[in-house]
């Protein structure tokens, strides 16, 4: 009994001391806390919802609603300017929409990407995803030399030698819609949309053909969509535990790099051979590997998933553009006039397009591809006259300037008149529309709605809507599903 007792006491007594220590690390978190405060607080910014949790109770509350979160990121720029601070624990974030800083930290080595967005995408859930790869890496010199690995894609030179893989596969989605309209049956554009854009940047980029617009039950595409959306919930909730969605992000993960993995590894073999090889990403990045530059195939799977995220990412928004061009008889003026009857178009007819371009940046405009992109700042500097401490991140959110009425008159209507060539840009518009005009994915999604509006016309269904997604991307809450005839042929009774 004594002994127990004894052995009683002792665990009573370090369970106050654990409670000691407990309350002690949680007063020295409050007070760093409150130095944090005391730190940033003559930065304009939205009341904080609690002292420990800032303005996280606003967010989580906005995303359980089914409200985009980047509408109140956009609510309080326009209530306290171009630079304001929201509060989370201890971590301060600036959302930023001055032109100058903006131009000044994302055009400058010295501000790398913030760690506690980028880290994140490492791995999904305990799962390699990006790794440290062009999308994560922080280092400019590790993303530069990366870059440079991706150069062709936005060669000039190397786009006019894909031409060919471009028009043949808009011609697959092409064939696929004139059979649904030789049978009046209706189109799932979505789907289409997202089978065509994955072919094209298999074949340019890796010299692959998976033909998803046959293989309907193909996985590839779901795994895609699925990692972009475990992206999503990874990196802003710490709290996410719906288990059989992570399972599946897993599993997409391990799909997506396994195949990778497997288009290596054929790749290598055929240089191996001495086989005539494409000249294409995946041999330029076996390629510097080879003299050193890159030291695993690891690298090379990080490639292989970046970019089908990036184009991913680019392409998420061709449907608004479908559903936008559809109802404007300009454009297709414009592709009669460019192209005509004939069936391969070429690279220099993509820049005779130009109404075609500005309803491109438009929807880009609108709704951007990613809601924005965040830099860490570590020294101090001066936005819009406020000095900023060293030691927080920046947030420079698309979605918000695109919407702000300072640097666009009537910001909603949309009105591609913003993008003639012959307007002077607005503050912000080069930022808003830097993605380059012959990128990869700007290419594909030229030819394929010249080609589109070329041939078809076309009605969405009736009783269909949309949702504004809380990365600021359109999603049809039942698909783009219309009705395809060929173009002059009396709509079906």
């Amino acid at each position: 009994m004594a002994l127990f007792s004894f052995f009683a006491g002792w665990i009573g007594y370090l369970l106050i001391c654990l409670l000691g220590l407990i309350l002690i690390a949680f007063l020295i978190f409050c007070l760093y806390i409150k130095y944090i405060h005391l730190k940033y607080d003559h930065i304009p910014g939205p009341p904080r919802d609690s002292f420990i949790f800032g303005h996280s109770p606003t967010m989580l509350r906005e995303m359980s609603n089914g409200r985009v979160v980047h509408d109140k990121f956009l609510e309080w720029a326009e209530t306290y300017g171009p630079v304001y601070r929201i509060n989370g624990l201890h971590v301060v974030m600036l959302c930023v929409t001055c032109p100058d800083t903006t131009k000044e930290v994302l055009m400058s080595p010295k501000y790398p990407k913030a760690p506690m967005v980028y880290k994140r995408l490492f791995n999904l859930f305990g799962q390699r995803f990006l790794g440290s790869g062009l999308v994560t890496a922080q280092n400019h010199d590790e993303w530069y030399k990366q870059r440079r690995i991706m150069d062709p894609a936005f060669s000039s030179l190397y786009l006019r030698g894909q031409m060919g893989a471009f028009n043949e596969r808009a011609e697959k989605l092409m064939d696929k819609l004139a059979d649904m309209a030789d049978t009046n049956t209706a189109a799932n554009m979505q789907h289409m949309f997202n089978c065509v854009t994955l072919d094209v940047i298999t074949k340019v980029a890796f010299g692959v053909e998976l033909d998803l617009l046959k293989e309907s039950d193909s996985p590839f595409p779901n795994a895609i969509e699925t990692c972009l959306k475990g992206m999503v919930h990874y990196v802003r909730d710490f709290t996410f535990q719906n288990k059989k969605f992570i399972n599946e992000v897993k599993k997409s993960c391990q799909l997506l790099r396994s195949t990778g993995r497997q288009w290596i590894n054929e790749r290598k073999m055929a240089v191996q051979n001495g086989e005539d090889v494409p000249k294409d990403i995946l041999t330029q990045i076996l390629k510097t590997a080879g003299k050193g530059m890159l030291d695993t195939d690891e690298v090379g799977l990080v490639f292989i998933i970046s970019i089908f995220s990036i184009d991913h990412f680019c392409n998420k928004n061709r449907l608004v553009e479908f559903v936008t061009v559809s109802a404007i008889s300009r454009v297709k003026q414009e592709v009669d006039d460019v192209i005509g009857m004939k069936q391969e178009i070429s690279f220099d007819d993509l820049g005779k397009m130009t109404y075609l371009s500005q309803i491109l940046k438009e929807t880009l405009r609108l709704y951007p591809t990613a809601p924005g992109t965040s830099r860490f700042i570590p020294n101090d500097i001066v936005i819009n006259g406020i000095p900023i401490p060293a030691g927080v991140s920046c947030f420079f959110n698309s979605y918000v300037c695109g919407r702000l009425d300072k640097f666009f008159e009537d910001p909603l209507k949309f009105d591609p008149e913003r993008f003639h060539p012959d307007i002077t840009p607005g503050l912000l518009t080069p930022d808003l529309s830097s993605f380059k005009e012959i990128c990869c994915s700007q290419v594909e999604a030229k030819v394929v709605m010249a080609k589109l509006l070329q041939r078809f016309d076309f009605s969405l269904l009736p009783g269909q809507s949309f949702d504004i997604l809380d990365t600021g991307t359109l999603r049809p809450k039942s698909g783009v599903v219309c009705n395809i005839r060929h173009r002059g042929q009396t709509p079906a009774a």
